[in-house]
C-alpha cells in the first residue's frame, strides 16, 4: 500500500500502482468526469500514469492551469494526427500548449500549402478522430531506439531534436496512428475534447533562425463545452475590433515606415501627446518619491556589456556593433540602460547617507527581434522603457520594494486596471547555470520578494525558472476588459550588477560595501504599454489622457468665430481642445467624432454664442445640456487635475 497525501493534508491508502484517474473515480463519479491531469509530488502527470510510492496529489481540471495545459498539449497531437491523414508526407516541428490553446509548425512539404480555406477540413477530422475516443498512450524507448523510429519516418525535426536530448530514455505519445516526441502529459484519451477550432496560420522559422527553413505555423483552440468556444470566439471577435494596429490608425496614433525599417515605430502627434501625458504622470509620481531623472546616450562601448553580462546574454539578438573610424573601437545600440546607470552610480564615492540612490529614466533600447515576431507596438525592435534603478542598503531592499508596489498600484489605479495578479518570477534549482551570481545573494533576493508581497497581503503565484538571468522577480499580470493577460510593471532584485561594476558605499562603520540594485519598470516599455491600454479601452482613454480632450462643433459657419474663442478659453485651462469646423450638418459632425472617441463634444450656436454657453455632449451620446463656458473649463480642469495628480501616502 502507499500513501497519497491530498491538498487539504487529509492522507488516504491506495494500493501500489493505483492511477489519478481511479483515485478521483474513488473519490467521486463527477470528479473523475472533470479531472484532466494530476500534479504528483508537484510534477504534472497523465492520469492513467501509476503511482508507486508515497506522494502529494493534486488532481487538475479545467480551472487549473496545468488542467488547460494538458488539455490543450493533446489538442495539438489531436491537431498533428488530423494533418498527418489529410496530408500524406506532412513532417512535424514542435507542438506545445500556449496561453490560449496550441499551435503546431509542420513543413506540409514541396509545393503544399495550407490556407484558411483548409481549415474546416481539418477540423472536421479532428472531431472524426475525438469520435474514435482513441487511447492515448504513454511509452519509454531509448535514445536510439526513438532515432530510428524517426528517421524511418523521415521526421528530421524530430531527430534534430532527439539528437540534442541527453542519452537515456525518452518518451513518446501515439494515438491512432500518430506518434510524437513528448514529455506530456496528456489525456486519457480523445474524446475528451468536445469543440475545435482552427483559429490562424503562419510562417515560422524552424527554430526560430531566419536561416532554417520556414515551417506553418497553424494555431488551434480546443474546450470541453461548445458554448465556451463560441464565448471564445466572440472574444476574438470583440479582439479585432481593439486591435490597437487598427485603432492607433484610426486616431492617428502611430505609424510605421519600412523606409525607417521594421519594428521601429514612428509616434504621431497625436501619440506623442498621449505618450508624453503617460511619462508626465509618473514623473510626478516619482518626484514624489523622490527619484532623481537621468539621461543617458542610446549607445554604449561592447567592453560596457560584457562587464554587465547583456552581450552574453543579448548579443545574437542585439543590431550589429558600431565601428568607429578608431581601429578596435565597437559600440552597440543599447539593449538595456542599467550599465549606464551603474557607470553614473560610480561617478562619485558613495556613502551610506546617500543610499537609496534612485535614478529614473525613459531609455529606449534596441534588441533585434526576427520579421515574424513583430507585431504592431507590442513585439518592436526599438522601445522605451520607464526604467528606473534604486541603489539601497541590504537593509533597505524590502522597503524599497514595497514603495515600487506602491507606484504600481497607483498606475493601475488611475488607468482603470482592476483586475491584477502578481507573479513571483524564481531561478529554475535544476538549472543554476542559466544565472549568474551567488546562491547566497539569490537566496537573499528571493527571500525579500516573497516578504514584501507578504507584507502587502497579495497573493502571488511563484514560477520556477522565470527570473531574469541576474535576480528574481515580481512580476504584475493585468487582465484587460476581455480577460486577456498581459504582463506590464516589473520589478527586479539585483546582487549581481553590483558586484560586476564593483560598485561601493562608504558604511557607518567606514568600511567599503556593495549596494543592492533594484530594477523597476511601472509600465514596462511605453510601446508595449500603450498598445494594451488601447486594447483594453478600445480608444477610449481616460479624460486626463486622451489626446484631443474637447471637440466644439459649430452648428454652421456663422458660428466659427465663437468656437475658435471657445477653444482658445479651454485650452488657456489646459484642456486640448479643437474645432471642427468642416461645412458638414452637425449631425454628421458629432457622429464623426463620436467615432474619434473624443470625450466631449461642445455643440455652439446662436444661443451659445449670444450668451456664453456651450452645448455638451458626453461620448457614447449622453447629452448634458447647456452651461457657461467657464463653468464648463473649471469643471473639465478639475476633473484632470484630480486624475493626474493622484494623492501618494509616503
Amino acid at each position: 500500500m502507499i500513501k497519497i497525501t491530498f491538498p487539504d493534508n487529509s492522507v488516504r491508502e491506495y494500493e501500489k500502482g493505483i492511477t489519478g484517474l481511479q483515485i478521483a473515480e474513488s473519490i467521486s463519479p463527477r470528479l473523475a468526469q472533470e479531472v484532466l491531469a494530476a500534479s504528483v509530488n508537484g510534477e504534472t502527470w497523465d492520469l492513467t500514469r501509476p503511482i508507486c510510492e508515497d506522494a502529494t496529489l493534486q488532481l487538475l481540471k479545467w480551472d487549473d492551469a496545468e488542467g488547460k495545459h494538458a488539455y490543450w498539449h493533446s489538442s495539438a497531437h489531436l491537431m498533428a494526427e488530423a494533418l498527418q491523414e489529410l496530408y500524406p508526407g506532412i513532417k512535424f516541428g514542435i507542438g506545445p500548449a500556449i496561453e490560449n490553446g496550441f499551435y503546431y509548425d509542420v513543413d506540409p512539404g514541396e509545393g503544399v500549402s495550407i490556407k484558411e480555406s483548409d481549415f474546416p477540413a481539418i477540423e472536421k477530422k479532428m472531431m472524426e478522430l475525438i469520435a474514435a475516443k482513441e487511447e492515448i498512450k504513454r511509452e519509454t524507448i531509448s535514445k536510439a531506439d526513438a532515432i530510428k523510429m524517426f528517421s524511418d519516418r523521415n521526421e528530421q525535426y524530430k531527430v534534430e531534436l532527439i539528437n540534442e536530448l541527453e542519452d537515456g530514455t525518452i518518451t513518446t505519445y501515439t494515438q491512432g496512428k500518430f506518434t510524437d516526441l513528448c514529455r506530456g502529459p496528456h489525456l486519457p484519451n480523445t474524446s475528451y475534447i468536445k469543440a475545435v477550432k482552427v483559429l490562424s496560420a503562419a510562417g515560422a522559422y524552424w527554430r526560430g533562425d531566419e536561416k532554417r527553413p520556414q515551417l506553418t505555423r497553424l494555431y488551434g483552440i480546443t474546450f470541453p463545452k461548445k458554448k465556451m468556444l463560441d464565448e471564445y470566439l466572440e472574444m476574438i471577435e470583440e479582439a479585432k475590433k481593439r486591435d490597437h494596429r487598427k485603432i492607433g490608425k484610426e486616431l492617428e496614433l502611430f505609424t510605421f515606415s519600412q523606409t525607417v525599417g521594421a519594428g521601429l515605430p514612428l509616434w504621431l502627434p497625436k501619440g506623442t501627446q498621449l505618450r508624453l501625458k503617460l511619462e508626465e504622470f509618473l514623473k510626478k509620481i516619482q518626484q514624489q518619491f523622490e527619484y532623481e531623472q537621468v539621461i543617458t546616450p542610446h549607445i554604449g562601448g561592447k567592453q560596457l556589456y560584457v562587464t554587465s553580462g547583456h552581450y552574453a546574454k543579448y548579443g545574437k539578438d542585439s543590431f550589429q556593433p558600431i565601428h568607429t573610424p578608431e581601429e578596435g573601437e565597437e559600440f552597440l545600440l543599447k539593449p538595456m540602460n542599467c550599465p549606464h546607470h551603474c557607470e553614473i552610480y560610480k561617478a562619485f564615492p558613495r556613502s551610506y547617507k546617500d543610499l537609496p540612490l534612485r535614478l529614473a529614466e525613459f531609455g529606449t533600447v534596441y534588441r533585434y527581434e526576427q520579421s515574424g515576431e513583430l507585431h504592431g507596438l507590442t513585439r518592436v525592435r526599438g522601445f522605451t522603457q520607464d526604467d528606473a534603478h534604486i541603489f539601497c542598503m541590504p537593509e533597505q531592499v524590502k522597503d524599497e520594494f514595497l514603495k515600487v508596489m506602491d507606484i504600481i498600484f497607483i498606475i493601475f489605479k488611475a488607468l482603470n486596471f482592476k483586475d491584477f495578479e502578481a507573479q513571483i518570477s524564481l531561478r529554475d534549482p535544476a538549472n543554476k547555470e542559466k544565472y549568474i551570481g551567488s546562491d547566497e545573494n539569490w537566496e537573499k533576493a528571493e527571500r525579500a520578494i516573497v516578504e514584501a508581497c507578504e507584507e502587502k497581503g497579495m497573493k502571488a503565484r511563484v514560477e520556477l525558472g522565470e527570473a531574469a538571468f541576474y535576480g528574481p522577480k515580481l512580476d504584475f499580470m493585468v487582465k484587460d476588459a476581455l480577460g486577456r493577460r498581459w504582463q506590464l510593471g516589473t520589478i527586479q532584485v539585483d546582487y549581481n550588477l553590483p558586484e560586476r561594476f564593483e560598485l561601493e558605499y562608504t558604511g557607518a562603520d567606514n568600511q567599503k560595501h556593495r549596494p543592492v540594485m533594484i530594477h523597476r519598470a511601472p509600465f514596462g516599455s511605453m510601446e508595449r504599454f500603450v498598445a494594451v491600454l488601447i486594447e483594453h479601452t478600445a480608444g477610449k482613454f481616460p479624460l486626463w489622457l486622451t489626446p484631443t480632450q474637447v471637440m466644439i462643433l459649430p452648428v454652421s459657419e456663422k458660428f466659427n468665430d465663437y468656437a475658435y474663442k471657445v477653444a482658445r478659453t479651454l485650452k488657456s485651462h489646459d484642456i486640448r481642445a479643437e474645432v471642427d469646423d468642416r461645412n458638414e450638418k452637425v449631425g454628421r459632425k458629432i457622429r464623426d467624432n463620436e467615432l474619434k472617441r473624443i470625450p466631449y463634444l461642445l455643440i455652439v450656436g446662436e444661443k451659445e454664442t449670444e450668451n456664453e454657453e456651450v452645448s455638451v455632449r458626453k461620448q457614447g451620446g449622453i447629452d448634458q445640456g447647456s452651461e457657461k463656458l467657464t463653468t464648463f473649463a473649471n469643471r473639465v480642469k478639475q476633473e484632470v487635475d484630480e486624475m493626474m495628480n493622484p494623492q501618494v501616502n509616503i
